[in-house]
């Protein structure tokens, strides 16, 4: 089959594509997939280039939470796999051939529902899918038939990152009312958690450019701030809020910024009646923020480190896909090809890009791909 392979740490020139990869068999309990179209993550990029350092700033690694890295060369990535079931393992019944569906991208440690505490993907910890073919557990891979959603739009509502933004949200217990500010608004966890904040009946307010207003207007953020113009951004957020303190704040930027929207959430502590809390499940802006502890435990900020999510979150989200109740956010679609354009297009994306880019392999292009190339891909 054809697949891109990942050689080693570094740059896009360590993908390799190949078209003699051996095709996988499933095993028992697992269904093979032929794969229509995989939404590519930041995670791609950042395990690739080893940017999942916890011990030392500098250290070039990936996940390695039980202990070891599970990441070894060659590894087809890809989390997000929409596509059918072409053959089942021993234990699955006949009757799931020919099902179309959406993969729980998650590499679980033990049976647990409710619990994640080692997070490992497909694509990371195993193939993934960058490639014609994926066996996976066929517990994990949800029956999605709407058939108003193409398969496309399938994979860009994959797991990555609307179970990230949804664990987020019950982390930090996001409730009905609440004012949520979202950073990082307009990549694919952003836009989950704008929609996501709408399902529960939370109010999310968007931080991203002005340029990308009206569309997360649009997916239903109650207002958009400039994430420009740091002295007064903490004013400008009030401003939107009436004045009334955020509740919580779903920070996927990091860096310098973290501070200052722990700003929004204590600037009025008179005014709350819960505590300030923040979840965090990306650095965009900077893996080092200097805060004052004082701050945080005077305000009693609590802070929740996110990673991936449970098998119960999954299940609610494949539900509310199943049900309409979650939109796709596609911008695009490349080739499994042209991979390497595909992640340039994605670091050095400009105006106008909103949630997924999809990678869909060349056979199956015309008709999973094409309808939403780029022009200068096409």
């Amino acid at each position: 089959m054809a697949a891109m392979l990942l050689t080693g740490h570094g740059d896009v020139d360590m993908l390799v594509y190949h078209d003699d990869v051996p095709t996988p068999q499933p095993g028992p309990d697992e269904v093979l997939v032929k794969v229509t179209a995989t939404a590519k993550n930041n995670t791609d990029r950042k395990a690739r280039e080893g940017l999942y350092p916890t011990r030392e700033k500098g250290e070039v690694t990936s996940f390695a939470m039980g202990g070891s890295p599970t990441l070894t060369f060659p590894r087809i990535q890809g989390a997000d796999v929409a596509g059918r079931v072409v053959a089942v393992g021993e234990g699955v019944p006949d009757s799931r051939l020919g099902e179309r569906g959406l993969l729980d991208f998650n590499l679980y440690p033990d049976a647990r529902r409710d619990l994640n505490l080692m997070p490992d993907y497909y694509g990371h910890g195993a193939d993934g899918g960058f490639a014609e073919y994926v066996a996976v557990p066929s517990d994990q891979f949800h029956p999605i038939p709407n058939s108003e959603l193409a398969d496309a739009e399938l994979a860009s509502l994959g797991m990555c990152s609307y179970q990230t933004a949804y664990h987020m949200m019950t982390s930090a217990r996001v409730a009905a009312g609440e004012r949520v500010l979202v950073t990082g608004a307009s990549g694919g966890v952003g836009t989950a958690l704008i929609q996501l904040c709408r399902i529960v009946g939370a109010i999310p307010y968007a931080v991203s450019r002005p340029d990308k207003a009206d569309a997360l207007r649009a997916l239903g953020a109650e207002a958009v701030i400039d994430r420009g113009d740091l002295p007064s951004f903490v004013d400008r957020v009030l401003e939107a809020t009436d004045g009334a303190p955020i509740d919580a704040v779903m920070d996927l930027v990091g860096g310098e910024m973290t501070d200052r929207f722990i700003d929004t959430m204590i600037v009025d502590m008179a005014r709350r009646s819960t505590y300030p809390r923040l979840s965090i499940a990306g650095a965009s802006g900077g893996n080092v923020s200097e805060l004052m502890w004082t701050r945080i435990y005077l305000y009693q900020v609590q802070i929740f480190g996110v990673s991936h999510g449970t098998r119960e979150e999954a299940e609610q989200l494949m539900a509310w896909i199943r049900d309409g109740r979650l939109k796709p956010v596609l911008h695009a679609a490349f080739r499994l090809s042209e991979l390497h354009a595909a992640e340039r297009y994605f670091v050095n994306r400009g105006s106008g890009y909103l949630g997924k880019i999809v990678i869909v392999p060349d056979a199956e292009w015309a008709e999973h791909g094409a309808p939403y190339a780029l022009e200068e891909s096409a």
